[in-house]
């Protein structure tokens, strides 16, 4: 008999997970493992986040074993939770792995992620950006301001939002806004702009001391100290051409 006087033993509430993706180009395991070596110090600071598997280029679930595949990226310690391709026949073969599924549309260029099978290891552009005629766009949307220090193992999401931090983002915090970040203090934890996939986001940083940044899903993980005009220095980080550029903001 239930005592009414209980609180329930779980409560199903509404919650938003962000998630990385890997885009997945080969189902060789050999290569795969290769890459991971590789980096896996890169890697490891990621070991605390989820990732979508998109496997946008592989037309039929038959041809690719995605249990070993887990597995592989699970020992290095990526852990995928889902499958995600336009085609939803996929749904069922994510089930049966015990993974979500997330469709992907056609029609909207997918957010680009660190390829793992051809080891791209994005890179900071330090070179500055020439000066080009352009056309200046308008986009109007709500602000979300923070105005007290994020501290380790807090996480702030401004949805469909730009974001405003005017104080200190330390180390293991997250700062993730579907619009523009701007964080007008020193930037040591996580910043994701675009998180909704716009490749237009740009992240705005007062002292670059970032342990990730991403723009789209695009990401670069900050495992080595940046050169002297970025270090510690006021940056943008914004997408040219699916590449992830780092330059520094000139006071002059």
């Amino acid at each position: 008999m239930v005592n009414n006087g209980m609180k329930s033993a779980f409560e199903v509430k509404s919650a938003r997970l962000d998630a990385l993706a890997i885009q997945l180009y080969t189902d060789n395991l050999v290569a795969l493992d290769d890459v991971l070596k590789q980096h896996i110090t890169q890697y490891q600071e990621l070991n605390s986040m989820p990732f979508l598997l998109d496997v946008q280029d592989f037309d039929r679930p038959e041809r690719l074993d995605i249990g070993a595949v887990a597995k592989l990226f699970s020992r290095y310690g990526l852990q995928i939770i889902g499958l995600r391709h336009s085609d939803e026949s996929w749904a069922p073969y994510a089930a049966r792995h015990h993974l979500s599924f997330s469709p992907l549309d056609k029609g909207i260029s997918e957010m680009q992620v660190t390829t793992i099978a051809e080891s791209r290891v994005l890179e900071a552009d330090t070179e500055a950006i020439e000066a080009s005629p352009m056309q200046a766009t308008v986009v109007s949307r709500p602000t979300v301001l923070v105005s007290t220090p994020i501290r380790t193992g807090q996480q702030v999401y401004a949805e469909n939002a730009d974001l405003v931090v005017t104080c200190m983002v330390s180390e293991g915090a997250e700062i993730i806004a579907d619009g523009n970040i701007h964080v007008y203090g020193p930037l040591r934890g996580r910043a994701l702009a675009g998180a909704n996939g716009n490749h237009n986001a740009r992240i705005f940083i007062q002292s670059m001391q970032a342990e990730l940044v991403s723009v789209a899903g695009i990401y670069r993980v900050i495992d080595q100290n940046l050169p002297d005009h970025l270090n510690h220095k006021p940056v943008q980080v914004c997408l040219q051409d699916d590449r992830l550029v780092i330059s520094a903001i000139n006071s002059d």
